[in-house]
C-alpha cells in the first residue's frame, strides 16, 4: 500500500478522487482551481517543442542511412493511415447500429450560432488540402518553436536531421550537442512532470465543479457510445495488432498506467509525450524509431479522434432528421481521412476539425455541433487516452517491422520482471539503485 501512495500512479489517482470530491461538494471552490491544470499543461508545452526537435534529430543522425530513415517514415505513413480508416469506419459503424442521435428531433433554429464562431474561423484555414499543406511550412524555424506547433517543428526537424546525417563525421559536435540538449530537457520534464497530480487535481475538479457529479454518469447515448467504441478498438484492433507483432496490448496498457492516469485527468496527451517517449525506449525499441515514429504519430494517427469524428457527425445527421445516402458516409469517410490529419495542435481541435469536415458535406448542418458542445471535455478524455495508446502500439509495430526492438527486453519489460523496472527520469535514488537500467537508459536497452 505504502508503494502505491509513493507511486506517481498512485498519486494521480488520489488527485483524481479529491478533485471529484471537491468538485461535488465545493463547487465554486472547484472551479477556481483551474489554473493547476492549466499551468501544468502550460508547463508541458513548454518543452514539448524542444524535446520533439532534439529526439526527433537525434534519432535520425543515429539511424545513419536516410534510405532507412525514409523506409521508417514510409512503413509509418502507410499503418497510420490503415488505422485511421479503420477508426473512422468502426465510429461510422457503431453510430448506425446504436443510433445515439435518433428521436431527438432537434431544430436548428433553436441552436446558439454564436457559440460556434470561433470554432468555425479556426476551421476555414482547414478547408482545402493546400491551405492544410501550406500551414505545416512554418514562416520561419523560430516561429514554430514559438507558437509551439508540433508539426511545423516536425518538418524542420526532420529537414535538419537529413542534413546532419548527410555532413557525417563533420557534424559530431552538433550530434553530441544535441544529446546532451535532449538530457537537459528531459530532466527539466522529469521536474514538472512531479506536478502532475496538482495538474490533475485542477482539471478534474474544475470540471466537476462547473458540470456537477451527475454529468460524470450521464453525458448521453452519444458518450456512452463512444466510450463503447474506444474499448473495442483498442481490445479488439490493436489487440489483434500487438499480438500479431508477438506482444500484449494490455500489458502494454499496464506497462504505461502512469501516463494514462494522467491523460484521464487532464485529457491530454501533450502532457505525457516525453515520457512516453523515455518508456518506449526503455522497453527496447531504438530510439531513432521512437523518435520518428511517436512525433509524426501525434499528427497523423489520432485513432481516438478518428472514431469520434465520423460518430459525431452521423450523431448530428440523426439529431437533426437530416437523410444521410450511402454517397454522403463515403463522402463523410474521405473527408475525415484528410482533415483528421489538422486536429493536433489546433485551440478545440475535435470542434474545429468537425466544423471543417461538415463545411465539405453540405448535407449534413454545421450548425448542428453546437449538440456536441457541452460533452466534448468529457469525450476528450478517451480520444487523449485512445489516441496515445494507438500512437505507441504503432511504434512497436513499425519498430517489429523494422527489427528494430529487442523483443526479449520488451517481453520482460512488459512482464514487469525483476531489474527491468523502469525508473522514472529525475528519481535519483532510484537510479543510483537501478544503475545503468534507468529511465534515461534508451540507448542502453540496445548496449
Amino acid at each position: 500500500m505504502t508503494k502505491f501512495f509513493n507511486s506517481l500512479f498512485g498519486r494521480v489517482v488520489i488527485a483524481l478522487v479529491l478533485g471529484i470530491v471537491l468538485g461535488a461538494v465545493f463547487p465554486h471552490f472547484a472551479q477556481s482551481l483551474r489554473p493547476l491544470g492549466d499551468g501544468f499543461l502550460k508547463l508541458i508545452k513548454m518543452v514539448i517543442g524542444p524535446i520533439v526537435f532534439c529526439v526527433v534529430v537525434s534519432g535520425m543522425a543515429h539511424a545513419g542511412d536516410l534510405k532507412k530513415v525514409g523506409r521508417v517514415g514510409l512503413k509509418s505513413v502507410v499503418y497510420f493511415e490503415a488505422m485511421t480508416t479503420v477508426a473512422l469506419v468502426i465510429g461510422a459503424v457503431l453510430a448506425y447500429v446504436t443510433r445515439p442521435g435518433a428521436g431527438m428531433n432537434v431544430d436548428l433554429h433553436s441552436l446558439d450560432a454564436a457559440s460556434l464562431a470561433s470554432y468555425t474561423e479556426h476551421a476555414k484555414s482547414l478547408k482545402d488540402t493546400a491551405g492544410f499543406l501550406l500551414k505545416i511550412i512554418p514562416e520561419t524555424a523560430f516561429d514554430a518553436f514559438a507558437k509551439g506547433d508540433i508539426l511545423q517543428i516536425l518538418v524542420f526537424s526532420v529537414l535538419f536531421g537529413s542534413a546532419l546525417s548527410l555532413l557525417g563525421p563533420k557534424a559530431q559536435r552538433v550530434n553530441s550537442l544535441i544529446d546532451e540538449l535532449s538530457q537537459v530537457f528531459f530532466r527539466v520534464m522529469g521536474f514538472i512532470i512531479k506536478l502532475a497530480p496538482l495538474g490533475v487535481l485542477g482539471a478534474i475538479a474544475f470540471t466537476t465543479g462547473t458540470y456537477g457529479v451527475a454529468s460524470l454518469k450521464q453525458l448521453g447515448l452519444l458518450v456512452i457510445v463512444f466510450y463503447a467504441s474506444c474499448i473495442v478498438f483498442v481490445a479488439v484492433v490493436l489487440g489483434i495488432v500487438m499480438r500479431l507483432a508477438g506482444f500484449s496490448v494490455f500489458k502494454l496498457i499496464r506497462y504505461l498506467r502512469e501516463e494514462l492516469s494522467i491523460v484521464l485527468g487532464t485529457a491530454s496527451s501533450d502532457a505525457v509525450l516525453p515520457q512516453i517517449m523515455r518508456k518506449l525506449e526503455f522497453m527496447g525499441v531504438k530510439d531513432s524509431t521512437v523518435g520518428l515514429v511517436i512525433p509524426t504519430g501525434y499528427s497523423f494517427n489520432l485513432d481516438g479522434f478518428s472514431i469520434y469524428l465520423t460518430l459525431a457527425v452521423i450523431f448530428i445527421a440523426q439529431a437533426t432528421n437530416t437523410p444521410l445516402s450511402m454517397h454522403d458516409l463515403i463522402v463523410v469517410v474521405l473527408v475525415s481521412l484528410i482533415t483528421s490529419k489538422g486536429a493536433h495542435g489546433i485551440p478545440g481541435s475535435a470542434i474545429v476539425i468537425l466544423a471543417a469536415t461538415l463545411s465539405a458535406i453540405p448535407a449534413i448542418p454545421v450548425l448542428g455541433l453546437v449538440l456536441i458542445l457541452p460533452v466534448d471535455w468529457f469525450v476528450g478524455i478517451a480520444r487523449a487516452l485512445t489516441n496515445l495508446i494507438g500512437n505507441c502500439v504503432a511504434t512497436v509495430v513499425v519498430a517489429v517491422w523494422e527489427h528494430d526492438i529487442d523483443k526479449v527486453r520488451a517481453k520482460r519489460v512488459l512482464n514487469l520482471d525483476e531489474g527491468f523496472l523502469y525508473v522514472p527520469a529525475g528519481d535519483s535514488d532510484a537510479e543510483a539503485a537501478h544503475g545503468e537500467d534507468s529511465a534515461l537508459g534508451g540507448k542502453h536497452a540496445h548496449a
